[in-house]
């Protein structure tokens, strides 16, 4: 039977504020500072893996949580241009919504993120419904979505004995606890961390280890490795990709976005 919807993607709704400049660090005692460049733009690891992937021609649905706020309209009515399915987005209007601030200098950027509703989505908020009329199901930013992250194993599972495939990308943990993760892995055909996030979650100390390490848990791991590249990890091949040179404008949302290109 065929399906409705390409990819199913769980995570989180918010808008990035994005300010660019030599020099960012704030000064306190009232000093006033003017930067370089800003943007309002489309935010949430889960949100720019659904943009990429339904600008790639991939029919996605969107399962998330959001505020009855102006950040929330932006952010439903951008991802309803992009032909993304929000019907099954629920609506809470005693949240506030969550936003982050990024602050880019240079090739390098910090992330500053207030969690509002971020942080508020719950397995009873998912219509499970979705999962009979999608091929694959991806969550993004694992560690921010705690009311869901208890559940996210059950989601994974029911998801794999629906015969969806299914790819997690952890993002960062703010706590930097890292703990946790390893029953949804027993789910998780394709695993899509950054290096830094490979090294935090295995304990190891180089790369290798970590690969080999995650790899023993997860079917592909798709390792996204910055200016060096990427690392694609099976059981039994490991491929290294050079990356495309480009002059480097903003790297913010790169890694969602390689996350959708590789699921397409």
């Amino acid at each position: 039977m065929a399906k409705e919807f390409d990819l199913v993607v769980v995570g989180e709704i918010n808008p990035d504020i994005i300010l660019q400049a030599q020099d960012l660090k704030p000064e306190y005692g009232q000093a006033e500072k003017l930067i370089d460049d800003a943007s309002f733009t489309i935010g949430a690891s889960a949100v720019i893996v659904a943009a990429g992937a339904a600008k790639l021609g991939l029919k996605v649905a969107f399962v998330g949580l959001v505020a009855d706020d102006l950040f929330a309209k932006y952010m439903l009515q951008e991802m309803q241009g992009l032909n993304i399915d929000v019907s099954r987005v629920v609506v809470k209007a005693e949240l506030k919504s969550g936003f982050s601030i990024i602050f880019l200098e240079k090739n390098d950027r910090a992330i500053m993120t207030y969690a509002g509703s971020i942080d508020k989505l719950k397995y009873s908020d998912i219509d499970l419904s979705i999962l009979d009329k999608a091929k694959h199901l991806h969550l993004s930013s694992f560690f921010l979505l705690k009311e869901l992250r208890p559940d996210i194993p059950k989601l994974f599972k029911l998801a794999k004995s629906k015969a969806l495939t299914t790819s997690l990308d952890s993002n960062w943990d703010p706590s930097n606890n890292w703990t946790g993760i390893t029953e949804t892995l027993k789910y998780t055909d394709i695993f899509l961390p950054n290096e830094n996030e490979i090294l935090a979650l295995s304990k190891k100390d180089n790369i290798s280890e970590a690969v080999k390490l995650l790899s023993e848990q997860v079917a592909i791991i798709a390792l996204k490795l910055g200016e060096k590249g990427a690392i694609v990890k099976t059981k039994n091949k490991e491929i290294s990709v050079e990356p495309i040179k480009v002059e480097v404008v903003d790297t913010t949302g790169a890694g969602d976005s390689f996350d959708a290109g590789f699921l397409h």
